[in-house]
């Protein structure tokens, strides 16, 4: 049988949550802007996997109508129950850089206790290349949750700020080999002299991956 939007769009309408949840995947078949017309009626799911599948969607499908997405987006990432479709809501913020979604991002890192809803509110801002991000950003690198830690130095490596440096410098004699990874990537994206006398020192980490990605950040910087 061939997927339409007729027959998808009566599959979002089944009394059945799994067939609603075949459906969202069935619009990555379609036309997307007929795709982002549909997808509204999963995005206030009463189940969570549906709306999950939905809002995860908008990170691609949005593009379609941007204006229409940030509400949809902001709407998901203040108001829904559910910390995994928030989670969503914020990867695709960050996804379609959808800048003007900054003070939801900050209220809601400030309110939640929910450390995956922060964890994906750090990735997004650093996507999202906002230079006012940079404060939230600086307070998630003093993070309890090392997790949250780890990608707030990639975030702050993707946001391209030179204040970073400062603040990273610490960090790349750390301990956990993973923190001092992310360390030279981020060193990597943000150049100069102090990031590449760090980097000649992780050149030498006693851990393969930590050295070869801070010598591909010495190579970058002989070509530049």
């Amino acid at each position: 049988m061939s997927i339409t939007p007729e027959s998808v769009e009566q599959l979002l309408n089944s009394e059945d949550f799994g067939e609603r949840l075949r459906a969202v995947n069935q619009l990555r078949q379609l036309e997307p802007a007929i795709a982002y017309k549909l997808i509204q009626i999963a995005i206030g799911d009463q189940n969570v996997r549906v709306r999950y599948a939905a809002v995860s969607q908008i990170s691609t499908l949005g593009t379609q109508n941007l204006p229409n997405a940030l509400e949809v987006l902001r709407n998901s990432l203040n108001n829904d129950p559910e910390p995994d479709v928030q989670a969503a809501a914020a990867d695709a913020l960050g996804a379609l850089k959808l800048t003007d979604a900054l003070e939801d991002l900050q209220q809601v890192y400030s309110s939640t206790s929910e450390w995956l809803v922060q964890l994906s509110i750090i990735a997004a801002l650093g996507e999202m290349g906002d230079p006012k991000a940079f404060p939230m950003l600086e307070n998630a690198l003093t993070s309890e949750n090392e997790l949250i830690q780890t990608i707030a130095i990639s975030a702050l490596g993707e946001l391209g700020d030179k204040r970073a440096l400062p603040l990273l410098l610490p960090y790349a004699s750390n301990a956990d080999w993973q923190i001092r990874y992310r360390v030279a990537q981020a060193l990597r994206r943000l150049g100069g002299a102090e990031a590449e006398t760090a980097l000649a020192i992780l050149a030498k980490d006693e851990v393969e991956q930590v050295a070869q990605e801070a010598k591909a950040g010495q190579e970058n910087s002989l070509k530049s």
